[in-house]
C-alpha cells in the first residue's frame, strides 16, 4: 500500500525547519491489513466508475490514514444521514463537534491537513516529459508509481477521449497531446488503456488538427521531447533579459509565476535545445500530427492554437511582433558579433536560476516552474549536485488518492491551516480541541519564512521575505501577502486564549517581521497583489502569450489580498497599538478605499482566487467590517447583502460554477445544484454584516442544508472546484469542504441561534 510520510527528509535534501509541512508518499507492499486494501481498492473502483459524474477524489487514502494514526474509526461506507435535521442549539453543536471530531482526526502529526491540490490536468505530464529527457524517469519514479500515474491519467481522460485543461474541462489540445505523450513515455502502447483509451485520444487530438494547434506552452515542451520543432514556436528570446530593469518588458518586472516560467521557457528556447531522439520519440512523431513529420510547415504551426485552448487569443500585436522576431530577430541575433548577446543572456539566466532553485530549497514556486528550472539546471550540467537537489524534490509534488498518482500544482498547507485554525475558533468551544489548535499553532510560527532571500536579492528581482508565510512550506521561501496576513491573523486570535489551551504565542518581535512585509506589499492604488508589488504596467497583458490564461503578465491587486491585510492589522493594532501606529492607518484607510471603488454595480465583487463572485464578495465584506462598516452604515455593504441574497438558491444554498470565472458573469451550476463551500461563504458574509438582526430566515435554510449534507463520519462531501486563478484556471482545496462548513455553523451557533 502506499504510505503518506509527514515532516520526513532525505539523502539531498536540505530545510531550515526541519521539514516541517513536507507530504510524501512511499509505497509498501507490507504496509497495511487485508481490510485496509480491500478499502482502498473499492474507492479507486467506486471513483473509476463514477468518475464522469463525480470529477474530483475525495482523498480517502490520505484520510484513511491519518484517522487511523489519530485513532479515529472511519466507517468509508456509511451514507448521508438524509434525515431532516432542525436548526436549534442542541442539533447544531452536535452537527459541530462531530464535524470537529472528524478534522482533528485527519491533521497530521506537525498540525497542517495534508491534502491534494487538484489543478490543470497537463503538470503531471510535463514533469514526465522532463524525467524522460533527463534520463531519470526510471531512477525517480518506481513502476508503481508508474502503475498509478496512468490510473490518474485514464481516470482523467475525457469520455470524448481528450484531456481538459482541468477536472471538470472540456477537452483541450494543450493537455489531451501531453497527456497522451506522457502515457507513451510510461511505457503505453497505442493501443493500451481501458476501453481502447489510448486510440480514442489519438482520435480526438487527429480530429481537432493535431499537435500542431498546441498552444504556446505545449510547444515549448514537444519541441524539447523532439516531437515538434523549435521553428514552430514564437520567438522567446533570452536576450530581454539582458534589458535594463526600466523597460516594462524586462522579465523581472513580471509577475512572479509568469516570470518564472517565462525566463526558464526562453532559455529552452536560445537553447534550441532537443532532447534524445529514440525510437518511441520517433514513433510520437507521427502519432500527434496529421500531416507526415518532415512536411509540416513550421512557420505556419507558429500562429496556430485549438479553438478550445484560445481562451486569450493573441492580439494582432503580438502577432506582428511575433512576425518580425522570427523574420528578422532571430537571423540578426544568430549572426556573429551579435550572437554573443545571446549567450550572455543565457550565461545570466542559468545563474539566476540556479539562485533561485537554492533560495526555494528546489521546490520553487510551482509545478510548471519546478519543471523548466529542473531541465535546464540538467542541461547547464546533468552531473551536478544540483540536480540531484531537484530529483529529491520532486517527491514533494506527486500526490496519491483514488483517482491514481498526480503531479500536483503545488500545496497549501500554510494556507489551510490558517484558516482552520480560525474556522474551530470560531465555534466557541476550543477547550475541547486543544490538541488539535496547540499543533495548527505550533506549525503556524514553525512556518514562518526567517530570512530574507540570500545576497542582493533585489537585483534578483526578489522582495523582502522575512516575516512572511509561503501558500505552502517555509523551505518554499516565497512570501504571500494573503498567506501572510492570515497566518497572522490566526496567531493574534490564538494569543487571546490561555497557553495551556492553545500553546505559548509567537515573540512579539516576529508578529512586528509579518507587519513589515505587509506595510511594504501595498501597492500606489492602496491595494494588494500576490508575491510582490507591481512592476510593471496593465496595457503589458496585450502581450500574454500564452493562449489559455488571462491577467498573467502583471502582479495586479486583488479585493481578498487587501481584504485580509486590512483584517490582520486591523486586530494587530488591537493588540500592539502603538507600534507603527500611523503608517498601519494610513494603509488601512487606502486599502479600504481600493476595496470601495472594486464593488461591481451589483453589489458583488470579482473574486480572482476563488469561485468567485461570492467568495470576493465576503471577503470584501470582512474587510470593510474589520474597519467598522456595517449594514447600517455602509452602502457598499447593503448593496453585497442584496446581491447575495438574490443568488440564494430555492433549497436554501449558494451554487456558482467556475464558468463565472471564465465569463466575469455570476454563473449557477448545473441544475440550480448548490454547493455547500459557496453556501457557507455566503452565510459568512451575511452573517458578518448582520443579516441575523434583519432576517435570520435566509440563514436558517442555509444552515439547514449544510447539516443535511454532513456525512456519518463527521465529513463533508466532496463537490466541485471552488478554487480559482488566471480566469480560466480552476482549482480544488481538499480542506474547504471541512473548514468552511465548520466555520459557518460555528459563527451561525453563536451569532444567530444564541441571539434568537
Amino acid at each position: 500500500m502506499w504510505k503518506l510520510k509527514i515532516a520526513e527528509g532525505g539523502p539531498w535534501l536540505k530545510s531550515g525547519n526541519s521539514h516541517i509541512g513536507r507530504e510524501t508518499w512511499e509505497f509498501d507492499q507490507n504496509t497495511g491489513s487485508s481490510e485496509e486494501q480491500d478499502a482502498v481498492d473499492a474507492a479507486r473502483a467506486e471513483f473509476e466508475k463514477n468518475r464522469f459524474r463525480t470529477r474530483h477524489s475525495s482523498d480517502i487514502l490520505a484520510r484513511m490514514q491519518l484517522a487511523k494514526e489519530n485513532k479515529f474509526s472511519l466507517d468509508l461506507q456509511k451514507p448521508k444521514d438524509g434525515t431532516t435535521v432542525d436548526t436549534d442549539v442542541s442539533t447544531v453543536s452536535e452537527i459541530l463537534k462531530r464535524a470537529l471530531s472528524y478534522f482533528s482526526a485527519i491533521q497530521a502529526h506537525d498540525g497542517h491537513w495534508p491534502g491534494d491540490f487538484p489543478g490543470p490536468l497537463f503538470t503531471t505530464a510535463t514533469m514526465i516529459i522532463v524525467l524522460y529527457v533527463t534520463e531519470s524517469l526510471g531512477i525517480t519514479l518506481s513502476s508503481e508509481h508508474r502503475k498509478e500515474i496512468c490510473r490518474y491519467l485514464y481516470n482523467r481522460q475525457n469520455i470524448d477521449g481528450g484531456w481538459g485543461l482541468h477536472a471538470e474541462g472540456e477537452s483541450s489540445m494543450l493537455s489531451s497531446a501531453l497527456n497522451y505523450t506522457a502515457l507513451r513515455l510510461l511505457g503505453e502502447s497505442v493501443d493500451d488503456g481501458p476501453d481502447m483509451s489510448m486510440p480514442k485520444a489519438r482520435k480526438w487530438i487527429h480530429d481537432h488538427g493535431g499537435a500542431t494547434m498546441i498552444p504556446i506552452l505545449g510547444k515549448v515542451w514537444l519541441s524539447v521531447l523532439g516531437v515538434f520543432e523549435w521553428s514552430g514556436v514564437n520567438p522567446i528570446p533570452p536576450e530581454l533579459f539582458l534589458l535594463p530593469s526600466l523597460v516594462p518588458i524586462q522579465p523581472g518586472r513580471l509577475w512572479s509565476h509568469f516570470r518564472m516560467a517565462f525566463i526558464p521557457m526562453s532559455y529552452l528556447y536560445g537553447m534550441k535545445f532537443v532532447g534524445p531522439t529514440t525510437e518511441l520519440v520517433l514513433s510520437l512523431r507521427e502519432e500527434l500530427h496529421i500531416h507526415p513529420y518532415k512536411k509540416i510547415n513550421w512557420n505556419q504551426a507558429r500562429r496556430l492554437c485549438a479553438k478550445e485552448d484560445a481562451y486569450h487569443p493573441h492580439t494582432w500585436l503580438q502577432e506582428c511582433l511575433s512576425d518580425c522576431l522570427y523574420s528578422f530577430g532571430e537571423p540578426f541575433l544568430a549572426r556573429w558579433p551579435v550572437s554573443y548577446m545571446r549567450r550572455k543572456a543565457l550565461q545570466q539566466i542559468a545563474e539566476f536560476l540556479k539562485y533561485e532553485d537554492e533560495n526555494s530549497q528546489y521546490i520553487c514556486i510551482g509545478a510548471a516552474q519546478k519543471a523548466l528550472s529542473m531541465l535546464c539546471c540538467w542541461i547547464e550540467n546533468p552531473n551536478s549536485d544540483a540536480f540531484k537537489h531537484h530529483l529529491a524534490r520532486v517527491a514533494d509534488f506527486l500526490w496519491v488518492g483514488e483517482d491514481g498518482m498526480k503531479v500536483r500544482v503545488c500545496a497549501g498547507q500554510l494556507w489551510d491551516v490558517a484558516f482552520a485554525v480560525q474556522a474551530i475558533l470560531a465555534c466557541n468551544i476550543a477547550e475541547e480541541f486543544g490538541s488539535t489548535l496547540k499543533k495548527a499553532h505550533n506549525f503556524i510560527k514553525a512556518s514562518q519564512i526567517v530570512d530574507n532571500p540570500s545576497g542582493d536579492f533585489s537585483r534578483k528581482y526578489r522582495h523582502i521575505s522575512k516575516g512572511g508565510w509561503a501558500f505552502q512550506v517555509a523551505d518554499q521561501g516565497w512570501q504571500v501577502s494573503d498567506c501572510t496576513a492570515e497566518a497572522l491573523k490566526a496567531l493574534l486570535l490564538l494569543s487571546k486564549f490561555p497557553s495551556g489551551i492553545v500553546g505559548n504565542q509567537m515573540e512579539t518581535c516576529r508578529f512586528h517581521d509579518a507587519v513589515n512585509i505587509l506595510l511594504s506589499l501595498q501597492n500606489p492604488n492602496g491595494g494588494y497583489g500576490t508575491w510582490e508589488l507591481a512592476r510593471t504596467y496593465p496595457w503589458m497583458e496585450i502581450l500574454n502569450m500564452t493562449e489559455i490564461y488571462a491577467d498573467i503578465m502583471v502582479e495586479h491587486q486583488y479585493v481578498e489580498c487587501t481584504s485580509s491585510v486590512i483584517q490582520a492589522l486591523a486586530l494587530f493594532r488591537e493588540k500592539y497599538p502603538g507600534h507603527r501606529k500611523d503608517e498601519i492607518e494610513q494603509c488601512i484607510r487606502r486599502a479600504t478605499k481600493f476595496i470601495e471603488k472594486l464593488q461591481n454595480d451589483d453589489g458583488s465583487w470579482f473574486g480572482s482566487w476563488g469561485i468567485c463572485f461570492t467568495y470576493g464578495t465576503w471577503f470584501a465584506i470582512e474587510g470593510l467590517s474589520a474597519v467598522g462598516q456595517c449594514y447600517s452604515n455602509s452602502t457598499c455593504i447593503r448593496k453585497a447583502c442584496q446581491f447575495l441574497l438574490s443568488k440564494q438558491l430555492q433549497n436554501g444554498g449558494w451554487g456558482e460554477s467556475h464558468l463565472s470565472s471564465r465569463t466575469k458573469a455570476y454563473t449557477n451550476l448545473d441544475g440550480e445544484k448548490s454547493h455547500i463551500v459557496n453556501t457557507a461563504w455566503a452565510m459568512l458574509a451575511l452573517m458578518k454584516a448582520g443579516q441575523a438582526e434583519r432576517d435570520p430566515c435566509p440563514l436558517h435554510k442555509a444552515a439547514r442544508l449544510i447539516m443535511k449534507m454532513q456525512l456519518g463520519s463527521g465529513d463533508f462531501p466532496q463537490e466541485e472546484m471552488i478554487g480559482s486563478f488566471l480566469k480560466n484556471g480552476p482549482l480544488c482545496y481538499m480542506a474547504y469542504r471541512n473548514i468552511f462548513p465548520i466555520w459557518a455553523l460555528g459563527e451561525y451557533h453563536r451569532l444567530v441561534l444564541h441571539s434568537s
